[in-house]
């Protein structure tokens, strides 16, 4: 009789997957750029760009906006550090680099007596890439360009030009979008509608980097926002944390009567007194806040009227991206 050695149960083990990081679509590191002047309009830029989002980069004329983004598509050599674009290099591997980018600049530089249908049609074999008039016609009606595809590029408008650079930097079918100073120039109106195109093509999976001298512009379409100045990145925050962290709140009275200074009964709010005493101002934030994460305005104002000040009308007001935007600025000369 054969006797078997039985066999211990199988045990199963499991492992934790780590979670996946997600790689930026674009990644800087220790950029910076000096002129033979002397003059450095870089300085160490560390930045990453993740993909599918709108990215808003803002600062003052002179930051060193236009020279990042003229970097990073191989426009301007950099004196230090590197740029990789979708995992390629963008010196080493310039071609595939630069083929993943489309890029609309601020001048409005095209022939003026080309027609906008040949001049997109043109952009596109520049890259390398087969004819699709199919994909041109798409760009075109999207950008509301159609009607204009025989129009030669002199009898457009600014606005209409503007939209010929974004047909023209899309022809390629880039994943990656550079659009510095977009809407320069262009009517509100027409500033909207573009804004309408920018979300329409991060919705289809374009990663889009937006330079911008209108806070608004960055408000109303940024995932992301981050502040230059002085050739240094001074901030890179989700634009609601920025919002959340960095924006006040204020709520203003209008007194019936003035006062001549802030009751001693409220000095542990700070309070001022605006317009000749007539108008009491609270300033608040998020550090203000109690264990809720609310602010207790209702508590304030209690305490106002025990103290005897009557008030006519109360409004609030929080502040926006620009009162960041011009803080943050003004902190970092």
């Amino acid at each position: 009789m054969n006797h078997e050695t039985p066999t211990a149960p199988e045990r199963t083990v499991r492992t934790e997957t780590p979670a996946v990081q997600p790689t930026p679509v674009i990644a800087i590191t220790g950029l910076s750029k000096r002129y033979d002047s002397g003059f450095e309009a870089l300085k160490q830029i560390d930045l990453e760009i993740q993909r599918g989002e709108i990215f808003a980069l803002l600062g003052p004329n002179g930051a060193g906006k236009t020279t990042l983004i003229s970097i990073i598509c191989g426009l301007v050599n950099a004196s230090s550090g590197s740029v990789m674009v979708d995992g390629h290099d963008n010196v080493t591997d310039y071609r595939a680099a630069r083929a993943k980018i489309g890029l609309v600049p601020q001048e409005l530089t095209s022939d003026a007596f080309e027609t906008v249908w040949n001049t997109v049609r043109f952009s596109r074999g520049l890259f390398g890439k087969p004819p699709n008039d199919a994909h041109i016609e798409r760009i075109l009606k999207a950008l509301s360009l159609w009607d204009k595809r025989k129009n030669k590029l002199i009898t457009l408008s600014g606005g209409m030009k503007r939209r010929v650079l974004i047909a023209k930097a899309l022809a390629h079918e880039p994943e990656i979008l550079f659009l510095d100073e977009p809407t320069a120039g262009v009517d509100v109106e027409l500033r909207r509608d573009m804004w309408e195109v920018v979300r329409e093509l991060r919705n289809s999976g374009v990663t889009i980097i937006l330079t911008t001298h209108y806070i608004e512009e960055a408000e109303e379409m940024a995932d992301r926002i981050g502040v230059i100045n002085g050739g240094e990145i001074v901030l890179v925050r989700e634009k609601a944390a920025l919002m959340r962290q960095l924006g006040s709140k204020q709520l203003t009275l209008h007194l019936q009567t003035p006062l001549a200074s802030v009751p001693p009964a409220l000095a542990h709010y700070p309070l001022t007194l605006a317009e000749e005493g007539s108008v009491l101002v609270y300033t608040y934030d998020a550090s203000d806040a109690g264990d809720d994460g609310h602010v207790s305005v209702s508590a304030l104002i209690n305490e106002i009227e025990a103290a005897g000040i009557r008030f006519k009308d109360l409004h609030t007001k929080q502040s926006s991206l620009e009162d960041i935007f011009v803080n943050l600025v003004r902190e970092r000369p």
